[in-house]
């Protein structure tokens, strides 16, 4: 556990400096401080690769396989790119605690990595605990700001909600199969089926409806706009990259480790398990996409766009493993790669909007390439991949997984992925017509911090480059992970 105790430690000592650091001492140190932390941790964790075993403790309530490092390399990736952007960018305004910030984000992975390693269902909640209550606490940080005062209340009472919902589920499964284990759960439901069906049924729809809140899909969405509009932008591209990763982890742990395989996989529950997932998909991709047609503000549009991208991102996990197409997590896991980068990119875009001309909407934008033409192409080539043009990395992800449905003979879900996709041109190509068809009668001069310029830039070449090697990065993750080893068996 090197790598989460890593990041503890780094908390605690965080918060001791904070504490004995002058008032008028600048806070970044805190940031590249943070930064030292999460690098190690992601060197701990590349370490463990690719072990000749899972490794697990207390009784395969933790799990070290290849599954949860991938994620957890993810989740480091998408901490370490916002911590990084947010020195020297975070002021005072937008976010009045600085060192809070910095090592809140810290306990908040550690979190998401409990999440991402769980094989039981009390490691499963502790972790998802840590992730949600210190997300909270990071939305809620800009007290004086009466939007993020709205977000933080709905957020934290609709994800208590979720979180009694998800504790609901649990107690039915745990009420059937004895046991809080997901490896003896799958076994005694498979056993216990003929008997329990609709408890089985009832525990799947809670745990459905608690873990697609907190990925933000629909229609258990109606937070995110306003929670993303809301929190300072660095906490929006953190919850939108990093939580919702965490978030899917485990959906793609709970839901094959329990009801996906074994005795269950003969009963009609196992198809109507796919189904529900399918319809939540699709439901996402349409109403987020459709919704997003009339937004005006950056970070409204980009939550509506989230939620579609949780559509796309729950297709890989609703189309089962077969003989035919075993390729799921692959395709899942590039596409959450491509997304990571793509969306902090445009985060970082819309925070270089904010520090130099005080607004937010899509108007910001208005005149970019004049003002600013080094910024204009790099977000172009943000857009381009959220929106899933051809050679970019947002492209081949949708393209992996619109062939993954296909191949498995889903078309109604592969005609929604396609048709969505094809509407979502419409709001990102205008983005670029406010760039270079548009003109800012202000000439506001836009700048950013040399953080903030490497982050768009490394965001933008990633994407690129995710689109012109994609099988290279597909190939790495299917050379590391193993089926069954780091997802079926549990136990």
């Amino acid at each position: 556990m090197a790598p989460e105790l890593t990041l503890v430690i780094a908390a605690v000592v965080l918060s001791l400096i904070d504490l004995v650091l002058p008032k008028q001492v600048n806070r970044s140190l805190l940031g590249w401080l943070s930064l030292v932390g999460i690098i190690i941790s992601t060197l701990f964790v590349i370490s463990a690769l690719n072990p000749a075993e899972p490794k697990h403790l207390l009784d395969y309530s933790y799990r070290v396989d290849d599954f949860a490092n991938i994620m957890k390399l993810v989740l480091l990736a998408g901490v370490g790119l916002v911590t990084f952007m947010s020195i020297g960018a975070v002021r005072q305004e937008e976010v009045p605690h600085v060192g809070e910030y910095y090592y809140m984000l810290l306990p908040a992975t550690v979190g998401g990595m409990i999440m991402a390693s769980s094989g039981d269902l009390i490691t499963l909640f502790v972790g998802l605990e840590l992730l949600s209550i210190t997300s909270y606490i990071l939305v809620a940080m800009r007290k004086k700001d009466i939007r993020a005062n709205e977000g933080a209340f709905k957020y934290i009472v609709l994800g208590g909600i979720s979180s009694a919902i998800i504790l609901y589920g649990m107690s039915f499964l745990y009420g059937i199969s004895g046991s809080t284990n997901l490896a003896e759960i799958n076994t005694a439901l498979g056993q216990n089926a003929a008997d329990a069906m609709p408890f089985i049924y009832v525990s799947f729809f809670l745990l459905l409806a608690g873990f697609a809140f907190k990925v933000a899909a629909a229609p258990f969405h109606m937070w995110a706009p306003d929670v993303y509009q809301g929190a300072a932008t660095p906490i929006t591209a953190f919850l939108a990259v990093v939580s919702k990763g965490a978030a899917f982890a485990i959906l793609f742990r709970v839901l094959y480790g329990v009801y996906g395989i074994g005795a269950l996989m003969e009963h009609p529950l196992h198809k109507d398990v796919l189904l529900s997932l399918m319809i939540v998909a699709a439901v996402g991709m349409i109403l987020g996409n459709f919704i997003a047609l009339r937004q005006t503000n950056l970070k409204r549009l980009l939550a509506y766009s989230g939620i579609a991208n949780s559509g796309y991102l729950l297709v890989p996990i609703a189309i089962q493993f077969s003989m035919v197409h075993y390729s799921n997590f692959s395709e899942f896991a590039f596409y959450l790669i491509a997304y990571l980068f793509m969306n902090i990119g445009i985060f970082a875009v819309v925070m270089v909007l904010e520090r130099s001309t005080g607004e937010e909407h899509i108007n910001g934008l208005a005149g970019l390439y004049y003002r600013a033409p080094g910024l204009a192409v790099a977000t172009v080539l943000l857009v381009l991949s959220l929106a899933g043009l051809p050679l970019s990395g947002g492209f081949f992800g949708k393209l992996y997984i619109m062939l993954g449905t296909v191949q498995t003979h889903n078309y109604w879900l592969a005609a929604v992925l396609i048709g969505t996709s094809v509407v979502s041109f419409y709001y990102y190509f205008g983005l670029i017509r406010q760039m270079f068809m548009r003109s800012d009668f202000q000439s506001r001069p836009v700048s950013a911090t040399w953080q903030l310029a490497i982050t768009i830039w490394l965001c933008a070449g990633v994407s690129v480059l995710l689109g012109v090697i994609p099988h290279w990065v597909l190939g790495w993750i299917e050379g590391i992970f193993s089926l069954t080893q780091d997802l079926f068996f549990l136990s």
